[in-house]
């Protein structure tokens, strides 16, 4: 066997582990070779932390953008679904011959129920006013359509 020397110092000691630690340094390495520092870590991590941040503000902004897209896509719908109603109704009402203002108490959401609609209030109304025909007599005032049949008479009527 080899002779056994007492170790005296912390030197000594330094240089008698010099190999035994580089080895270890050297498996270390090897053992770790595929891994991230702390430092690495951390600046990555960041790094992360701060694009996840902005994709989540894009995608809150582009939400938001959803909802008032789908906002308006539901007024539109909307209205488009009023004037095709009321041109419905307007149809409706003209097919049934009643006025343009009837239109507005004309009730229903489908085409059935407006003609419904359409001919209860046809029957409430009847034919509607007509108009009468001109006649040569007033009959509200008797001195005035005296008045004209005189000068019915002058002119030779």
């Amino acid at each position: 066997m080899s002779d056994f020397t007492p170790i005296n110092s912390q030197e000594e000691f330094d240089e008698a582990i010099k190999g035994r630690i580089a080895r270890e340094r050297e498996n270390s390495a090897k053992k770790y070779a595929g891994y991230i520092s702390p430092d690495d870590f951390n600046s990555k991590k960041e790094e992360y932390e701060k694009t996840i941040g902005d994709l989540n503000s894009t995608i809150s902004k582009a939400n938001e953008q959803i909802k008032n897209h789908e906002k308006e896509i539901a007024d539109r719908d909307s209205k488009i679904k009023a004037y095709e109603s009321h041109s419905v109704k307007t149809r409706i009402a003209h097919e049934f011959g009643l006025d343009y203002d009837a239109v507005d108490f004309l009730q229903g959401d489908d085409e059935d129920a407006i003609k419904k609609s359409a001919e209860s209030l046809k029957n409430l109304v009847g034919k509607g006013h007509v108009a009468p025909l001109a006649s040569g007599d007033d009959t509200g005032d008797t001195k005035r359509a005296a008045l004209k049949n005189t000068l019915k008479g002058l002119k030779g009527e």
